[in-house]
């Protein structure tokens, strides 16, 4: 169901994960990311994926949320496997008609589907340990030197924070609208591509129109509490790096440290 997509949900909690500086957390995210591409050998991926499992665990975040944050993503990394596997030059495992499979394509069609996976198991676990005005006052910060080339950073902080916050909501609605139509007898999942295409405009108007309602709402709503941007705004609670972000950022670098060395003398 559309509704298990858990992206951009958060769950309170009092895990040293939840309790990490959001700045640390957006900044271990990357790190993490350029790991995940930087890892060559199937150890040093292991490793990566293994980090994040603990992470998860350290979290106290159910496990059903990862495969529900996976679930969304997977015809996408089966497609992106499937080049991978049939467009790569090297050594032939099995050829029929056009169709061939190298042994270099199918390592790198592990590889890519096994990095997409835990990039947004990584990913989740950022929103899902980081409360929405957290991650705005994270970002806001991090970008705080492009206040001085003019860059509206807390504008922009705010729009990203929003729209990661209302994705739960417009799937909620999308939900309630398909459900809607199934009702009056719409058919959304038999016949051809143009047919399906053509099924989803009743899903796709009446969605648009309630995001546009929903946004109007919410600007209305910011504006009677006389909100005017971030000029002059202060923050009852002030982000300050504690003992936790420094030993998660120790532990991210000893695991750079360690997928290098993987990379370097148990690769292929």
């Amino acid at each position: 169901m559309i509704r298990d997509i858990t992206i951009g949900q958060y769950f309170p909690g009092e895990s040293p994960v939840h309790r990490l500086d959001p700045r640390t957390k957006i900044l271990l995210v990357f790190a993490y990311i350029v790991l995940l591409f930087v890892a060559s050998s199937p150890y040093s991926l292991l490793a990566g994926a293994v980090f994040a499992m603990v992470c998860y665990l350290v979290s106290r975040i159910p496990p059903r949320m990862i495969l529900k944050s996976v679930r969304p993503m997977v015809p996408i990394v089966l497609f992106t496997a499937v080049l991978n596997m049939l467009f790569i030059q090297g050594d032939v495992l099995w050829e029929w008609w056009f169709i061939r499979i190298t042994r270099e394509g199918l390592r790198t069609a592990v590889f890519m589907a096994v990095r997409i996976i835990f990039l947004l198991v990584g990913s989740s676990l950022l929103t899902y340990t980081t409360s929405p005005i957290a991650l705005t006052d994270g970002i806001e910060r991090l970008l705080s030197p492009l206040k001085r080339l003019g860059v509206p950073v807390h504008e922009l902080a705010m729009m990203m924070t929003i729209a990661l916050r209302f994705i739960p909501t417009l799937i909620e609605e999308t939900d309630k609208i398909m459900s809607a139509q199934k009702a009056r007898g719409a058919d959304l999942e038999s016949g051809g591509i143009i047919q399906r295409a053509k099924a989803l405009i009743p899903i796709l108007i009446p969605l648009f129109v309630s995001s546009f309602r929903r946004a109007d709402e919410l600007a209305l709503a910011m504006v009677c509490r006389c909100y005017r941007g971030g000029e002059g705004r202060t923050r009852m609670k002030q982000l300050k790096l504690g003992t936790g972000d420094f030993v998660a950022a120790a532990l991210m670098t000893g695991l750079f440290a360690a997928v290098l060395w993987l990379n370097i003398h148990c690769g292929f």
